[in-house]
Protein backbone atom coordinates (compact mmCIF):
# COMPACT_ATOMS: atom_id res chain seq x y z
CA UNK A 1 0.00 0.00 0.00
CA UNK A 2 1.61 3.61 -0.97
CA UNK A 3 0.08 5.96 1.12
CA UNK A 4 0.24 9.55 2.20
CA UNK A 5 -2.12 11.48 5.31
CA UNK A 6 -3.87 14.76 6.20
CA UNK A 7 -2.28 15.77 9.19
CA UNK A 8 -4.73 16.37 11.70
CA UNK A 9 -3.53 16.80 15.22
CA UNK A 10 -5.79 18.90 17.29
CA UNK A 11 -3.79 19.15 21.02
CA UNK A 12 -4.41 21.28 23.92
CA UNK A 13 -1.30 23.47 24.01
CA UNK A 14 0.15 26.27 26.12
CA UNK A 15 1.42 29.24 24.32
CA UNK A 16 4.16 31.89 25.25
CA UNK A 17 1.40 34.36 26.87
CA UNK A 18 0.21 31.58 28.97
CA UNK A 19 -2.90 31.07 27.56
CA UNK A 20 -4.15 27.70 26.75
CA UNK A 21 -5.13 27.32 23.06
CA UNK A 22 -6.34 24.32 20.99
CA UNK A 23 -4.25 23.67 17.59
CA UNK A 24 -5.97 22.23 14.82
CA UNK A 25 -3.49 21.47 11.67
CA UNK A 26 -6.94 20.47 9.62
CA UNK A 27 -7.82 24.23 9.95
CA UNK A 28 -4.14 25.75 9.63
CA UNK A 29 -3.03 24.08 6.72
CA UNK A 30 -6.61 24.96 5.18
CA UNK A 31 -8.15 21.23 4.59
CA UNK A 32 -11.78 22.46 5.95
CA UNK A 33 -11.82 24.27 3.38
CA UNK A 34 -9.99 22.61 0.81
CA UNK A 35 -10.94 18.88 1.47
CA UNK A 36 -12.55 17.69 -2.08
CA UNK A 37 -8.95 18.94 -3.85
CA UNK A 38 -6.89 17.29 -1.28
CA UNK A 39 -8.97 13.89 -1.70
CA UNK A 40 -8.61 14.74 -5.84
CA UNK A 41 -5.04 15.75 -5.54
CA UNK A 42 -4.18 12.10 -3.68
CA UNK A 43 -5.36 10.08 -7.04
CA UNK A 44 -3.67 12.60 -8.88
CA UNK A 45 -0.25 11.42 -7.32
CA UNK A 46 -1.26 7.52 -8.03
CA UNK A 47 -1.52 7.10 -3.91
CA UNK A 48 -4.13 4.19 -2.94
CA UNK A 49 -4.45 4.61 0.72
CA UNK A 50 -5.16 7.73 2.62
CA UNK A 51 -4.77 7.68 6.58
CA UNK A 52 -7.53 10.28 8.00
CA UNK A 53 -9.10 11.03 10.60
CA UNK A 54 -12.48 13.54 11.21
CA UNK A 55 -11.41 15.33 14.33
CA UNK A 56 -12.26 13.87 17.64
CA UNK A 57 -13.23 17.25 19.44
CA UNK A 58 -15.72 18.50 16.67
CA UNK A 59 -17.46 14.82 16.57
CA UNK A 60 -17.70 13.55 19.67
CA UNK A 61 -20.00 16.17 21.22
CA UNK A 62 -20.69 14.61 24.87
CA UNK A 63 -21.57 11.19 26.43
CA UNK A 64 -23.70 9.33 23.32
CA UNK A 65 -23.94 12.92 21.20
CA UNK A 66 -22.16 13.01 17.69
CA UNK A 67 -22.02 15.32 14.56
CA UNK A 68 -21.39 12.95 12.15
CA UNK A 69 -22.40 15.63 9.11
CA UNK A 70 -18.45 16.46 8.10
CA UNK A 71 -17.46 12.69 8.81
CA UNK A 72 -20.36 11.48 6.17
CA UNK A 73 -19.22 14.24 3.70
CA UNK A 74 -15.32 13.23 3.45
CA UNK A 75 -15.33 9.79 3.83
CA UNK A 76 -18.43 9.57 1.04
CA UNK A 77 -15.71 11.23 -1.02
CA UNK A 78 -13.05 9.49 -0.34
CA UNK A 79 -15.25 6.21 -0.82
CA UNK A 80 -16.82 7.21 -4.00
CA UNK A 81 -13.06 8.11 -5.60
CA UNK A 82 -12.43 4.30 -4.38
CA UNK A 83 -9.14 5.75 -1.81
CA UNK A 84 -8.83 2.97 1.14
CA UNK A 85 -9.01 4.97 4.75
CA UNK A 86 -6.83 4.19 7.47
CA UNK A 87 -8.84 6.16 10.25
CA UNK A 88 -7.28 8.13 13.15
CA UNK A 89 -10.22 7.76 15.23
CA UNK A 90 -7.43 10.24 17.87
CA UNK A 91 -4.81 12.08 17.12
CA UNK A 92 -3.15 13.89 20.20
CA UNK A 93 -6.43 15.24 21.68
CA UNK A 94 -9.60 14.79 23.29
CA UNK A 95 -12.56 16.77 23.49
CA UNK A 96 -12.92 19.36 26.30
CA UNK A 97 -15.89 18.14 27.94
CA UNK A 98 -13.14 14.77 28.52
CA UNK A 99 -10.43 16.34 29.72
CA UNK A 100 -7.48 15.38 28.79
CA UNK A 101 -5.24 11.62 29.19
CA UNK A 102 -5.18 11.75 32.80
CA UNK A 103 -9.17 11.15 33.03
CA UNK A 104 -10.08 7.66 33.76
CA UNK A 105 -12.82 7.99 31.84
CA UNK A 106 -11.43 8.63 28.66
CA UNK A 107 -11.07 4.85 27.76
CA UNK A 108 -14.96 4.16 28.68
CA UNK A 109 -16.25 6.65 26.44
CA UNK A 110 -13.42 6.42 23.31
CA UNK A 111 -14.58 2.85 23.07
CA UNK A 112 -18.06 3.96 23.15
CA UNK A 113 -17.18 6.63 20.32
CA UNK A 114 -15.11 3.78 18.21
CA UNK A 115 -18.69 1.64 17.98
CA UNK A 116 -20.50 4.58 17.17
CA UNK A 117 -18.08 5.33 14.19
CA UNK A 118 -17.65 1.47 13.25
CA UNK A 119 -21.87 1.78 13.27
CA UNK A 120 -21.71 5.17 10.96
CA UNK A 121 -19.00 3.55 8.23
CA UNK A 122 -19.39 -0.22 8.04
CA UNK A 123 -17.37 -0.28 4.88
CA UNK A 124 -14.27 1.13 6.48
CA UNK A 125 -11.94 -1.61 7.70
CA UNK A 126 -8.89 -0.76 8.85
CA UNK A 127 -8.10 1.59 11.53
CA UNK A 128 -5.65 3.54 14.22
CA UNK A 129 -7.34 4.03 16.33
CA UNK A 130 -4.71 6.26 18.73
CA UNK A 131 -2.15 8.04 16.87
CA UNK A 132 1.13 7.72 18.26
CA UNK A 133 0.38 7.09 22.11
CA UNK A 134 3.74 7.20 23.27
CA UNK A 135 4.29 10.97 21.59
CA UNK A 136 0.63 11.76 23.31
CA UNK A 137 1.84 10.73 27.05
CA UNK A 138 5.14 11.58 26.44
CA UNK A 139 4.67 15.30 25.43
CA UNK A 140 1.03 15.99 26.96
CA UNK A 141 2.71 14.17 30.80
CA UNK A 142 6.07 14.22 30.50
CA UNK A 143 7.58 17.41 28.59
CA UNK A 144 4.58 19.36 29.90
CA UNK A 145 3.77 20.92 26.88
CA UNK A 146 0.12 19.73 25.53
CA UNK A 147 -2.84 18.76 26.71
CA UNK A 148 -2.75 17.89 30.76
CA UNK A 149 0.82 19.92 30.60
CA UNK A 150 2.32 17.44 33.51
CA UNK A 151 6.11 16.69 33.89
CA UNK A 152 5.78 13.65 35.72
CA UNK A 153 6.48 9.92 35.42
CA UNK A 154 3.10 9.16 37.51
CA UNK A 155 1.77 11.35 34.97
CA UNK A 156 2.93 9.80 32.22
CA UNK A 157 2.55 6.44 33.56
CA UNK A 158 -1.61 7.19 33.92
CA UNK A 159 -1.52 9.28 29.81
CA UNK A 160 0.39 5.89 28.63
CA UNK A 161 -2.28 3.08 30.26
CA UNK A 162 -5.18 5.19 29.54
CA UNK A 163 -4.22 5.34 26.12
CA UNK A 164 -3.18 1.62 25.74
CA UNK A 165 -6.55 0.48 27.49
CA UNK A 166 -8.82 2.94 25.21
CA UNK A 167 -6.98 1.91 22.42
CA UNK A 168 -7.65 -1.87 23.15
CA UNK A 169 -11.02 -0.85 24.06
CA UNK A 170 -11.92 0.72 20.80
CA UNK A 171 -10.48 -2.13 18.76
CA UNK A 172 -12.60 -4.07 20.60
CA UNK A 173 -15.60 -2.41 20.01
CA UNK A 174 -15.06 -1.78 16.64
CA UNK A 175 -14.43 -5.47 15.88
CA UNK A 176 -18.10 -6.08 17.78
CA UNK A 177 -19.26 -4.43 14.67
CA UNK A 178 -17.12 -5.09 11.80
CA UNK A 179 -15.36 -8.98 12.79
CA UNK A 180 -12.90 -8.58 9.67
CA UNK A 181 -11.38 -4.50 10.81
CA UNK A 182 -8.05 -4.81 11.25
CA UNK A 183 -5.85 -2.34 13.02
CA UNK A 184 -2.26 -0.29 11.44
CA UNK A 185 -1.19 1.05 14.81
CA UNK A 186 0.83 4.03 13.85
CA UNK A 187 3.32 4.39 16.64
CA UNK A 188 6.40 6.40 16.92
CA UNK A 189 9.50 4.83 16.53
CA UNK A 190 12.41 5.80 18.77
CA UNK A 191 16.21 5.03 19.81
CA UNK A 192 18.00 6.62 22.45
CA UNK A 193 21.89 6.73 22.60
CA UNK A 194 24.03 7.28 25.58
CA UNK A 195 26.77 10.36 25.01
CA UNK A 196 29.08 8.60 27.52
CA UNK A 197 29.20 5.91 29.71
CA UNK A 198 27.33 7.72 32.84
CA UNK A 199 24.46 7.96 30.57
CA UNK A 200 23.72 4.34 30.11
CA UNK A 201 21.68 3.01 32.85
CA UNK A 202 19.35 6.42 31.87
CA UNK A 203 19.28 5.55 28.08
CA UNK A 204 18.62 1.89 29.13
CA UNK A 205 15.66 3.53 31.10
CA UNK A 206 13.91 5.41 28.11
CA UNK A 207 14.61 2.64 25.41
CA UNK A 208 12.48 0.68 27.60
CA UNK A 209 9.79 2.94 28.14
CA UNK A 210 9.92 3.92 24.28
CA UNK A 211 8.75 0.19 23.66
CA UNK A 212 6.19 0.45 26.75
CA UNK A 213 2.40 1.53 24.90
CA UNK A 214 2.80 -1.11 22.71
CA UNK A 215 4.01 -3.57 25.00
CA UNK A 216 0.68 -3.26 26.80
CA UNK A 217 -1.42 -3.25 23.46
CA UNK A 218 0.19 -6.27 22.57
CA UNK A 219 0.31 -7.75 25.86
CA UNK A 220 4.19 -8.24 25.67
CA UNK A 221 5.64 -8.90 29.27
CA UNK A 222 7.60 -6.01 30.12
CA UNK A 223 10.93 -6.52 31.73
CA UNK A 224 10.95 -6.46 36.02
CA UNK A 225 12.53 -3.17 36.53
CA UNK A 226 9.72 -1.78 33.92
CA UNK A 227 7.23 -3.66 36.08
CA UNK A 228 8.68 -1.78 39.35
CA UNK A 229 8.66 1.55 37.64
CA UNK A 230 5.00 1.36 36.62
CA UNK A 231 4.12 0.36 40.17
CA UNK A 232 5.83 2.73 41.46
CA UNK A 233 4.61 5.33 39.47
CA UNK A 234 0.43 4.29 40.34
CA UNK A 235 -0.26 1.09 37.93
CA UNK A 236 -2.19 -1.13 40.02
CA UNK A 237 -1.38 -5.14 39.17
CA UNK A 238 -5.09 -5.55 38.19
CA UNK A 239 -4.63 -2.99 35.63
CA UNK A 240 -1.26 -4.22 34.69
CA UNK A 241 -3.43 -8.14 33.81
CA UNK A 242 -5.77 -6.08 32.07
CA UNK A 243 -3.24 -5.38 29.32
CA UNK A 244 -1.72 -9.26 29.53
CA UNK A 245 -5.37 -10.57 29.10
CA UNK A 246 -6.96 -8.05 26.94
CA UNK A 247 -4.55 -7.24 23.82
CA UNK A 248 -5.25 -6.80 19.91
CA UNK A 249 -2.18 -8.43 18.90
CA UNK A 250 -3.80 -10.95 16.76
CA UNK A 251 -5.60 -8.24 14.14
CA UNK A 252 -2.74 -5.81 14.23
CA UNK A 253 -0.07 -4.66 11.84
CA UNK A 254 2.79 -2.13 13.49
CA UNK A 255 3.05 0.73 11.97
CA UNK A 256 7.06 2.43 12.80
CA UNK A 257 6.79 6.41 12.31
CA UNK A 258 10.65 7.55 11.58
CA UNK A 259 11.75 10.63 11.05
CA UNK A 260 15.33 11.92 11.93
CA UNK A 261 13.83 13.39 15.29
CA UNK A 262 13.22 10.33 16.51
CA UNK A 263 16.29 9.73 17.47
CA UNK A 264 18.45 11.17 20.53
CA UNK A 265 21.67 11.42 22.53
CA UNK A 266 20.78 11.07 26.10
CA UNK A 267 23.19 12.79 29.03
CA UNK A 268 23.21 11.55 32.43
CA UNK A 269 20.80 14.24 33.82
CA UNK A 270 18.41 13.11 31.39
CA UNK A 271 18.92 16.39 28.84
CA UNK A 272 18.24 14.83 25.46
CA UNK A 273 19.48 16.16 22.05
CA UNK A 274 18.41 15.21 18.21
CA UNK A 275 20.22 12.96 16.34
CA UNK A 276 20.10 10.65 13.49
CA UNK A 277 22.65 7.46 13.72
CA UNK A 278 21.06 4.06 13.24
CA UNK A 279 18.33 5.32 10.40
CA UNK A 280 14.46 3.33 9.18
CA UNK A 281 16.31 -0.26 9.25
CA UNK A 282 17.78 -0.84 12.43
CA UNK A 283 15.10 1.08 14.56
CA UNK A 284 12.22 -0.95 12.87
CA UNK A 285 14.47 -4.15 13.32
CA UNK A 286 13.96 -3.77 16.81
CA UNK A 287 10.38 -3.25 16.84
CA UNK A 288 10.20 -6.16 14.52
CA UNK A 289 12.13 -8.41 16.30
CA UNK A 290 9.91 -7.51 19.91
CA UNK A 291 6.71 -7.83 18.66
CA UNK A 292 7.05 -10.49 15.28
CA UNK A 293 3.95 -8.18 13.34
CA UNK A 294 3.25 -7.35 9.81
CA UNK A 295 4.77 -4.22 9.42
CA UNK A 296 3.94 -0.60 7.77
CA UNK A 297 5.69 2.47 7.32
CA UNK A 298 3.10 5.02 8.68
CA UNK A 299 5.24 8.64 8.51
CA UNK A 300 7.70 9.97 7.12
CA UNK A 301 8.81 13.28 5.67
CA UNK A 302 12.13 15.31 5.91
CA UNK A 303 11.30 17.33 8.88
CA UNK A 304 15.25 17.85 9.63
CA UNK A 305 15.80 19.27 5.71
CA UNK A 306 17.51 22.33 4.81
CA UNK A 307 17.16 23.04 1.01
CA UNK A 308 13.66 21.09 1.29
CA UNK A 309 13.09 20.93 -2.46
CA UNK A 310 16.67 18.84 -2.64
CA UNK A 311 16.32 16.93 0.92
CA UNK A 312 12.87 15.56 0.26
CA UNK A 313 13.28 13.71 -3.08
CA UNK A 314 16.39 12.39 -1.29
CA UNK A 315 15.23 11.72 2.10
CA UNK A 316 11.93 9.61 0.06
CA UNK A 317 14.53 7.50 -1.63
CA UNK A 318 16.63 6.39 1.93
CA UNK A 319 13.34 5.81 3.46
CA UNK A 320 12.12 3.30 0.75
CA UNK A 321 15.87 1.81 0.19
CA UNK A 322 15.30 0.80 3.98
CA UNK A 323 11.89 -0.62 3.61
CA UNK A 324 12.85 -2.81 0.78
CA UNK A 325 16.01 -4.11 2.45
CA UNK A 326 13.90 -4.75 5.25
CA UNK A 327 11.52 -6.68 2.84
CA UNK A 328 14.74 -8.48 1.26
CA UNK A 329 15.70 -9.61 4.90
CA UNK A 330 12.48 -11.19 5.92
CA UNK A 331 10.41 -8.76 7.57
CA UNK A 332 7.10 -8.63 6.36
CA UNK A 333 6.25 -5.54 4.74
CA UNK A 334 2.71 -4.04 3.87
CA UNK A 335 3.16 -0.57 2.79
CA UNK A 336 4.88 2.76 3.02
CA UNK A 337 3.64 6.51 4.07
CA UNK A 338 5.03 9.97 3.12
CA UNK A 339 3.14 12.24 5.89
CA UNK A 340 1.51 14.40 4.56
CA UNK A 341 -0.17 15.53 1.78
CA UNK A 342 0.46 19.34 2.14
CA UNK A 343 3.12 21.07 3.99
CA UNK A 344 2.29 21.48 7.75
CA UNK A 345 2.45 24.66 10.38
CA UNK A 346 4.48 25.40 13.22
CA UNK A 347 5.39 21.59 14.05
CA UNK A 348 8.83 23.10 14.44
CA UNK A 349 7.44 24.47 17.33
CA UNK A 350 5.82 21.51 18.14
CA UNK A 351 2.32 23.57 17.76
CA UNK A 352 3.47 25.20 21.15
CA UNK A 353 4.47 28.81 18.70
CA UNK A 354 1.63 30.39 16.37
CA UNK A 355 4.36 31.86 14.22
CA UNK A 356 2.63 31.26 10.73
CA UNK A 357 5.49 29.18 10.26
CA UNK A 358 4.94 26.85 6.95
CA UNK A 359 6.65 23.24 7.32
CA UNK A 360 7.42 21.82 3.78
CA UNK A 361 6.73 18.57 4.89
CA UNK A 362 4.03 18.08 2.42
CA UNK A 363 3.89 16.77 -0.81
CA UNK A 364 2.06 19.45 -1.99
CA UNK A 365 2.39 23.29 -0.87
CA UNK A 366 -0.27 25.26 1.39
CA UNK A 367 -1.52 26.31 -2.20
CA UNK A 368 -1.80 22.67 -3.11
CA UNK A 369 0.84 22.84 -6.44
CA UNK A 370 2.97 19.56 -6.07
CA UNK A 371 6.22 19.69 -4.33
CA UNK A 372 9.23 18.18 -5.44
CA UNK A 373 8.35 15.42 -2.80
CA UNK A 374 5.42 14.99 -4.72
CA UNK A 375 6.74 14.42 -7.55
CA UNK A 376 9.62 12.26 -6.55
CA UNK A 377 7.06 9.99 -4.58
CA UNK A 378 4.33 9.54 -8.19
CA UNK A 379 7.66 7.94 -10.01
CA UNK A 380 8.59 5.72 -7.18
CA UNK A 381 4.77 4.38 -7.38
CA UNK A 382 4.96 4.19 -10.57
CA UNK A 383 8.56 2.38 -10.64
CA UNK A 384 7.87 -0.44 -8.04
CA UNK A 385 3.90 -0.86 -7.67
CA UNK A 386 3.97 -4.15 -9.91
CA UNK A 387 7.31 -4.62 -8.62
CA UNK A 388 6.63 -4.82 -4.86
CA UNK A 389 3.27 -6.50 -4.88
CA UNK A 390 4.25 -9.96 -5.06
CA UNK A 391 6.38 -9.68 -2.63
CA UNK A 392 3.91 -8.32 0.41
CA UNK A 393 1.16 -10.02 2.79
CA UNK A 394 -2.28 -9.00 2.35
CA UNK A 395 -4.51 -8.00 4.98
CA UNK A 396 -7.29 -9.83 3.64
Amino acid sequence: MFATGIENSYPVVQLPDGSARRIDEMEKTGHYRFWRHDFRLVKELGIDVLRYGVPLYRTHLAPGRYDWSFAHDVLGEIRQLGLTPVIDLCHFGVPDWLGNFQNPEFPRFFSEYAKAFALQFPWIKLYNPINEMYVAARFSARLGIWNERLCSERAFVTATKHLARANILAAEAILSVNPSAKFIQSESSEYFHPADPDAEIVARHLNQLRFLPLDLNYGVDVSASMLIYLMENGMTLQEYNFFRDRNVESVSVMGNDYYATNEHTVYADGRTEQCEIFGYYVITKQYYDRYRLPVMHTETNNRNGKNTDYDAPVWLRRQWSNLIRLKEDGVPIIGFTWYSLVDQMDWDTLLTEENGTINHYGLSDLERRIRPAGDAYRDLIKTWRGRVHSGLISLD
